[in-house]
C-alpha cells in the first residue's frame, strides 16, 4: 500500500538525540518518562514480552520518530498500548462481543486484538489500514508508565528493524544508542517473545502471529460464542512481525524442522559440517541435547529443557544475541514442536532463518 507522503517517515534522523538515559526503574523515573512521552520523546520499556520502543500514539511526529529509531518502512503497522481495557473504545471504532471475551481472558497480556480504527488513532500508527492493533500490557512498569503519561503509546520492540528483537535494557542500547532519549531499566523480561496477534471477523478468529498466548487457549476462550479459529494474514502488512526476514542474528541460521531426535540429529549433522569447513558454529539446543554438541566444539546456548518451552521462549533472543557476540559464522537450531508455545517459537525461529527451514 502506498501511503500519503505526509505520513512517511524521514529517512534518518537529522538530529539524533544524545546517547539514552539508562535508568533503573522507580517512581521518579517513571513519571521523567511519562512526560518525556507527552513532550513526543521516545522511550523503551519493558512489557512482560519485549522492551518496547514507546511514543505518543496520537503524536503523529512521535510516531514518525519511531519508525526512523529503527529504521522501519512505512507500510509494519505498530502496536497500540492502553493503561487498562476500558480505554479499548477511544481507539477503536466497533469492539464484537468476541474481542471483550478475549480481553477479559487475557487481559493484562501478551494478546494483541487487531480491530477498526477510530479516526483518534493517526494513519501512520496503522500504515494507512483502517484496522488497528491494541493491547493492554501486563509488566507493572509498563502498566504504571502507561497511567502515569495517560497516553496510548504506540511501541514496537525496541531493536533495530529485523534485528533480534530486545529483552533487556543493554540490547536496547546496543542497538538504539542515539536513536532514544530514554531507557527503562526493570531487567529481562519475563515472556521473552512477542505478543499473539489476532483479528476479529464476526464470528472467526484468525491468528495473525503466534505469541505468548497459545491458540489452544483463544479457541477456548471464544468456544461460549461459537467462534472459529483461523490462522494466517490476508495481507503482509496486516500485523506487525510479518516480513519474512525478522528477529535475525547477524550469524546465517538454519533451522530444523521435524521430531525433536531427528530434528537435533540433523542439526548437529550440519554443524559438523560447517565445524569441518573451518567455520565458527552455534547452536540453540534445549539443555538435554547440549552435551553432545559442545563435546563437538559448537558453541551452544542452553535454552532450557526439551518440555519446557516457557523457559526456551524466554531465553530465545537474549541466546541469539549471545552468539552474534561470540562470532560465530553459521548457528543451527531444531523446532520445539507446533503446538502451544511451539508454534511461537516456530514462527520466530523460521523469520529469524530468513527461510532456510530444512524438514526432517
Amino acid at each position: 500500500m502506498t501511503m500519503p507522503q505526509d505520513t512517511l517517515p524521514p529517512l534518518s534522523c537529522p538530529d539524533p538525540p544524545p546517547r539514552p538515559r539508562v535508568l533503573p526503574v522507580a517512581p521518579q523515573t517513571i513519571r521523567q518518562a511519562a512526560d518525556l512521552l507527552a513532550r513526543g520523546g521516545l522511550v523503551a520499556f519493558p512489557t512482560e514480552t519485549v522492551y518496547g520502543l514507546g511514543g505518543d500514539a496520537t503524536q503523529p511526529d512521535a510516531v514518525r520518530a519511531i519508525f526512523a529509531a529503527k529504521g522501519r518502512p512505512a507500510d509494519h503497522p505498530l502496536i497500540v498500548h492502553l493503561a487498562a481495557p476500558d480505554w479499548l473504545p477511544q481507539y477503536a471504532a466497533h469492539v464484537p462481543d468476541a474481542a471483550w471475551a478475549l480481553a477479559e481472558a487475557f487481559w493484562p497480556g501478551p494478546l494483541t486484538l487487531v480491530l477498526p480504527r477510530r479516526a483518534t488513532v493517526p494513519p501512520i500508527v496503522t500504515a494507512g489500514r483502517p484496522t488497528v492493533g491494541v493491547r493492554v500490557p501486563s509488566h507493572p512498569v509498563a502498566r504504571g508508565l502507561l497511567q502515569a503519561a495517560h497516553l496510548p503509546v504506540a511501541a514496537p520492540s525496541a531493536n533495530r528493524f529485523t534485528r533480534t528483537s530486545a529483552t533487556r535494557a543493554e540490547h536496547v542500547l546496543d542497538d538504539l544508542a542515539g536513536r532514544v532519549e530514554l531507557i527503562l531499566d526493570a531487567g529481562p523480561t519475563p515472556v521473552g517473545i512477542e505478543s499473539t496477534v489476532v483479528a476479529i471477523e464476526g464470528e472467526q478468529v484468525r491468528i495473525l502471529r503466534p505469541g505468548a498466548i497459545p491458540p489452544e487457549a483463544i479457541a477456548e476462550a471464544i468456544a461460549p460464542f461459537g467462534g472459529t479459529l483461523a490462522f494466517g494474514s490476508r495481507h503482509p502488512s496486516e500485523a506487525p512481525g510479518q516480513a519474512p526476514r525478522h528477529y535475525a542474528p547477524r550469524a546465517a541460521l538454519t533451522v530444523f524442522r521435524g521430531p525433536p531426535e531427528r530434528a537435533v540429529a540433523a542439526a548437529l549433522a550440519q554443524a559438523q559440517q560447517e565445524l569441518a569447513a573451518g567455520r565458527r558454529v552455534g547452536a540453540l539446543l534445549a539443555a538435554e541435547d547440549a552435551p553432545e554438541a559442545e563435546q563437538l566444539g559448537i558453541v551452544v546456548e542452553r535454552l532450557g529443557a526439551r518440555e519446557d518451552l516457557a523457559s526456551i521462549a524466554h531465553a530465545l533472543f537474549a541466546a541469539l544475541r549471545r552468539l552474534d557476540q561470540t562470532g560465530v559464522e553459521v548457528i543451527v537450531a531444531p523446532t520445539f514442536g507446533e503446538e502451544g508455545l511451539g508454534l511461537a517459537l516456530l514462527d520466530r525461529l523460521t523469520r529469524a532463518a530468513e527461510g532456510r527451514v530444512v524438514r526432517v
